[in-house]
C-alpha cells in the first residue's frame, strides 16, 4: 500500500496506534521500527504526539504489562515535551465489568448475560484479572472515549452509539467517566454492548453517516480502531500491511488485527493514499 505522509501539524508528529490486544512485544517493536522507542522501550519520540484507541487487554499475553507499559510511556513523553495519550475501548469496558460485577446476572436481559460469560467468551485472560490494581481501575476508567485532535476525531468503535451519551465530545467523555463511578451493572452493561457496535461507516450510507458525526463532533476525519482491516477487505490478517482509507477518505481504520496474526500498525497522522 503505497502512502503519502503530510507535513505534521504544528510542527509536530502525530501517531496513533489500534488494537494491542496483549501483545506487549510486538507494541514495543513497532513503536522502536517508528522511532517512537529506544531498544530499552523507552520514550525517545521527543515531542511526537501518540494516541492509543483502546483495546489494550484479551485475546493476547499480556495485556496488563500493555496497560503499564503505556502508562509509564505516558509519563516519560510528558519529561520530555511530548504526549502519549489513550482512550478506552469496548474490551477495558469488559475487562473492568468482569472485575466489578464477574458472573452477576444483567437485570431485564431476555437471556443468559453476565460479564463474565461474555469476558470468556471475548478472549478474557485469568493473568489480567489476577494482575488488575486500584491504580489500573482508576487510570482506564479516567480515560476518554473520544479526542479531537488535529482535525481527526479519534476513537475506538466505528459506531455513532456514542452519541447517545451527548452531543459534544465533552459531554460524552463526562458521561462515560460518571457510569464508571456508580456501581449500576446495567449501565456498564449497556456501555459494553454500545461499544461493541461497528461498521457505521460502510456500504451506501457510510459517507453520509460519517459527515453527520463529523458535523456533530468536529473534525474532518474518523480515525478507528474496532473493526479489523483484513475482516472488512476479505483478506487474511498477515495480508494487511497499512490502514484503510476508506468512506470517500473520511474515515481511517487502523487495526490490523494484531492478535490474528495482522502488523502492529503505528500510523502517522495525517495519512493519504496515491491512487
Amino acid at each position: 500500500m503505497e502512502t503519502e505522509e503530510q507535513a505534521p501539524v504544528g510542527g509536530r508528529s502525530l501517531y496513533v496506534v489500534g488494537d494491542v490486544h496483549g501483545h506487549l512485544a510486538e507494541l514495543a517493536r513497532a513503536l522502536h521500527n517508528a522511532g517512537l522507542v529506544d531498544t530499552d522501550a523507552k520514550w525517545c519520540g521527543g515531542t511526537a504526539e501518540l494516541w492509543f484507541l483502546g483495546d489494550f487487554v484479551d485475546r493476547g499475553p499480556d495485556g496488563i504489562g500493555v496497560i503499564d507499559f503505556v502508562m509509564s510511556l505516558s509519563e516519560q513523553a510528558d519529561a520530555s515535551g511530548g504526549q502519549v495519550r489513550a482512550l478506552l475501548g469496548n474490551h477495558e469496558v469488559l475487562m473492568l465489568g468482569m472485575h466489578r460485577f464477574g458472573d452477576t446476572h444483567v437485570p431485564g436481559a431476555g437471556g443468559p448475560r453476565s460479564f463474565e460469560r461474555s469476558w470468556l467468551l471475548n478472549g478474557g485472560m485469568a493473568s489480567d484479572q489476577d494482575r488488575l490494581t486500584d491504580r489500573h481501575v482508576e487510570w482506564l476508567t479516567a480515560l476518554p472515549v473520544l479526542a479531537l485532535v488535529d482535525d481527526h476525531l479519534l476513537m475506538h468503535s466505528d459506531t455513532t452509539a456514542y452519541l447517545e451519551w451527548g452531543g459534544t465530545i465533552a459531554e460524552i467523555n463526562d458521561a462515560v467517566t460518571a457510569l464508571f463511578a456508580e456501581p449500576d451493572l446495567a449501565q456498564w452493561w449497556e456501555c459494553w454492548r454500545k461499544m461493541t457496535t461497528r461498521y457505521a461507516f460502510r456500504g451506501p450510507l457510510g459517507v453520509a453517516v460519517a459527515d453527520d458525526l463529523l458535523g456533530a463532533l468536529g473534525g474532518r476525519q474518523i480515525v478507528h480502531g474496532h473493526s479489523v482491516i483484513a475482516d472488512q477487505l476479505g483478506v487474511p490478517p498477515e495480508q494487511v500491511d497499512g490502514p484503510l482509507l476508506y468512506a470517500d477518505g473520511t474515515v481511517l481504520a487502523v487495526d490490523a488485527g494484531l492478535y490474528g496474526g495482522g502488523p502492529c500498525l503505528v500510523v502517522p497522522l495525517p495519512w493519504t493514499e496515491r491512487a
